[in-house]
């Protein structure tokens, strides 16, 4: 772990000062490493498995004493009025009972201001709901570290189908630079001749055309090379104006075609699978957390709180009041309009529809890996296949070569026999791409990740 991190730190300070420098040439391990620390998907997967962290650790804190404190103040604006009926004597002036008078005026309560402050604190006890809810949120954070572990597979297929682009277009020109020269010298080999009076102007006007249709490919290749570059730079994560190139050729790993393919029977590494898992987890907890709304739950509670009431504001001979408690609390539930049922309901319901979802995604995913298998297949035959064309029609064009020289074949000949030669070596190159591309989608929908390899061969 050490040394990547070295190599890291390494290749991070190279492409800091690559604008200033020579180019820098990457391997594909260099390029992975950068990445994984550079692309814009997998920072943002990092921080999201730091915000479901915290919001982890604000679930559990309902766990804990919630105390809050409190102050207010209060101006009467219009005074209570109280009634009292009261005798006075043996007379009743209204004619009530008694024989005494009854007093008419109302009697003003309470003073012009009031002040209060004070502190208190709740606790669940016994609340099955709020346990369940908790063991969801860990869920939650376990999910984004999936949620992570996919951005960075996924990225490490991007960066591979790139790397390998760069290294098919790079072959591409490198063909066509060769078609080109060989239409370079033929045409000059063809003037000679017409000077000779050896080959007709047909044969030297054919190999100017040669000529001319071989720099259309070769500036295409190159534009293709540049844009490659551009591609593996974004997914990399780096400066596009960064001078930096892919080190290698694509024939480096034409021996990976001679290795047996890896079986597509195991998708226990899955990304998107261990999602599902997670999430049928999650539901089922949600189940069980709507089934514990039925249950009664208990909390504890506490308050102290101190009040004076005065007519003025004269702090310091205001008589202050103390008022404290501390008690249970008992919640039963009764009748919700069945509420908490049909909350019951939709969470099996969820459940239900991500067991088809889950059983849908695991029978796509088995033809995608049928389809990479059949594709690497192919492509391994194609490159045996190609790689003898290419030795047959270089052999081919060495001799249209001579015999056109010594004029005993014609020009169109040699054009076929160079035409047969250029598509052979294509064809080795696109053999050996579209093996190593199927390859990396293989690796990255079985859930094979180039951390734990890099680590596994330190």
């Amino acid at each position: 772990m050490k040394k990547s991190i070295v190599v890291l730190a390494l290749i991070s300070l190279t492409l800091q000062t690559a604008n200033a420098q020579e180019t820098v040439y990457l391997t594909l391990d260099q390029a992975l490493q950068t990445a994984l620390s550079e692309n814009a998907s997998v920072r943002i997967a990092d921080l999201e498995i730091e915000r479901t962290g915290y919001a982890r650790k604000g679930s559990y804190a309902a766990l804990f004493p919630q105390i809050d404190g409190s102050g207010s103040y209060q101006r009467t604006i219009k005074k209570q009025v109280m009634y009292m009926d009261f005798a006075i004597g043996g007379g009743s002036s209204d004619g009530s009972e008694g024989g005494g008078s009854v007093s008419r005026d109302g009697i003003e309560v309470g003073r012009w201001n009031t002040w209060s402050t004070g502190i208190s604190a709740s606790m669940p006890l016994v609340n099955a709901q709020l346990w369940k809810s908790l063991q969801i949120s860990d869920q939650d954070v376990e999910l984004a570290v999936e949620k992570a572990r996919a951005s960075r597979l996924e990225t490490v297929t991007q960066v591979k189908k790139a790397f390998f682009t760069v290294l098919l277009a790079k072959e591409a020109l490198n063909v066509y630079q060769s078609v080109y020269e060989n239409a370079r010298e033929n045409l000059e080999l063809t003037q000679k001749k017409y000077n000779a009076q050896r080959a007709s102007e047909l044969d030297l006007t054919r190999a100017k055309t040669t000529l001319a249709n071989a720099v259309p490919n070769m500036y295409d290749a190159a534009n293709s090379v540049e844009l490659g570059l551009w591609q593996l730079k974004a997914v990399m994560g780096v400066d596009l104006d960064s001078n930096i190139d892919v080190a290698g050729t694509l024939k480096d790993y034409a021996e990976m075609m001679l290795e047996a393919p890896e079986s597509g029977s195991d998708l226990s590494g899955n990304s998107s699978l261990r999602q599902l898992a997670i999430q049928a987890e999650q539901l089922a907890n949600t189940v069980k957390m709507q089934q514990y709304a039925f249950l009664p739950s208990l909390a504890v509670g506490f308050n102290y709180s101190i009040n004076a009431m005065a007519n003025d504001y004269n702090f310091s001979q205001y008589k202050w009041s103390p008022y404290s408690y501390v008690g249970l609390s008992l919640s039963i539930p009764i009748f919700s309009g069945g509420k908490r049922l049909n909350a019951v309901r939709q969470a099996k319901v969820q459940a239900a529809e991500l067991d088809i979802q889950r059983t849908n995604t695991e029978r796509q995913l088995q033809i995608a890996i049928r389809q990479y298998l059949g594709t690497m297949d192919t492509a391994t035959k194609s490159y045996a296949s190609a790689a003898s064309a290419v030795e047959t029609a270089q052999k081919a064009y060495s001799i249209a070569r001579q015999s056109y020289d010594v004029g005993r074949s014609t020009l169109t000949d040699l054009n076929d026999a160079q035409l047969a030669l250029t598509q052979s070596e294509l064809g080795v190159c696109q053999a050996i791409f579209s093996y190593l591309s199927a390859k990396s989608d293989l690796e990255g929908t079985l859930g094979a990740d180039f951390i734990e390899n890099s680590n596994t061969n330190e």
